[in-house]
């Protein structure tokens, strides 16, 4: 008799790459139902409109869909109370919460990790700097950080086994739990991006405007530069890197994947200033032909060859990359910077993780 799979998301409110591992994890098992804390369909990937899925009581609080983060003191309670004692194999596709669900002895869990929560743990500090809510929320809120920390933990040993998707997040993993992890690296569409032989007249940036992402060290080398940018995607960082950039920086927002497409196809290069667990828009420009510039480190570093398909920057401020920039020239090939890309297939993605969980079921 077949194992019962039951699949586990933190929480499906946008479509990024999280979302996308998702996806794969749900065609390899299309009859797992999915457990997540909320879900807002609107804002998600469109794969998930017809599926089985099973959120928590969150779903049912007041903004608990529009406003979750403000109940995340209640999440690891949420995400504890989903009843997943009917199943013999739980994956997880975690983050922060999802990791913690509690399985019947015989359950083996396996959890895709996407990284150590990043406002736990390695970004803990430019979280709280960074969080705009009100002075007393933020004085109060180190205490619940501390509560959840050891909550993470604890939450992290009921894993059986991890897969990292990167090198860089095997290392948080076991710096922060303590536990050996694979890595399998997350999986990139490559028939949505082709190669252009069109003639290249600016440069690219974009995904999650959110202070991470680093977005304001690229806005202010191009903005005294004047080299034409493009910069896909919104958040909250938006309107600041409106205010900073000169004429010459044109902010396109929220985008299809046509455009988005399309816009890779035909830049000069890539523009990725941040530290990425993986950095998967990184990876759909080199699927697109185009190299990358890149903050040497991070998943940047297990991405992009030096020369090949990319280069890096090393430190962290926008003169450093304008240097990079003003020396850039345009000698790649973009063949062999789509076919260095296809090793992150979804086909690969797929066959690699079930060739894994079939090993853990044996084994």
């Amino acid at each position: 008799m077949p194992p019962k799979i039951a699949l586990i998301h933190d929480h499906l409110v946008q479509d990024g790459g999280a979302e996308q591992v998702l996806k794969a994890l749900n065609e390899i098992y299309p009859q797992a139902p999915i457990f997540t804390l909320v879900l807002d369909r609107k804002n998600t990937n469109k794969h998930f409109a017809d599926k089985d899925i099973r959120t928590s009581f969150l779903q049912r609080f007041p903004l608990g869909v529009s406003r979750y983060q403000w109940w995340l003191s209640l999440m690891p309670a949420a995400t504890e109370h989903q009843n997943l004692m009917d199943y013999d194999l739980v994956i997880s596709s975690a983050s922060s919460f999802a990791k913690g669900v509690i399985t019947k002895p015989g359950t083996l869990h396996i959890c895709y990790c996407h990284t150590p929560t990043r406002y736990l743990w390695n970004d803990s500090h430019n979280y709280l700097r960074e969080l705009k809510v009100h002075k007393l929320v933020k004085k109060t809120l180190p205490l619940t950080l501390n509560k959840l920390r050891t909550w993470d933990c604890l939450a992290a040993n009921r894993v059986d086994h991890f897969i990292a998707n990167s090198q860089t997040v095997a290392e948080r993993i076991k710096k922060y739990y303590g536990r050996d992890s694979i890595v399998i690296h997350p999986p990139v569409d490559l028939d949505k991006f082709s190669i252009s032989n069109q003639l290249k007249k600016y440069y690219l940036a974009g995904g999650r405007l959110v202070p991470y992402k680093k977005i304001d060290l690229v806005v202010k080398a191009f903005s005294r530069l004047e080299i034409p940018l493009k910069v896909f995607g919104v958040g909250p960082e938006l309107k600041r890197l409106k205010k900073m950039a000169k004429k010459n920086v044109e902010f396109l927002e929220k985008v299809s994947d046509e455009k988005r497409a399309e816009l890779y196809r035909d830049c000069i290069a890539y523009i990725n200033p941040q530290e990425e667990d993986f950095g998967i828009t990184a990876v759909e420009a080199m699927a697109s032909g185009r190299p990358v510039i890149a903050y040497r480190k991070g998943g940047a570093t297990e991405t992009i060859i030096d020369g090949v398909t990319g280069e890096f920057f090393d430190e962290q401020i926008w003169e450093e990359l304008a240097d990079r920039v003003v020396r850039f020239k345009d000698i790649y090939n973009p063949l062999a910077i789509r076919a260095h890309a296809e090793q992150f297939s979804v086909d690969n993605f797929k066959r690699k993780i079930q060739d894994y969980i079939s090993q853990s079921i044996q084994s």
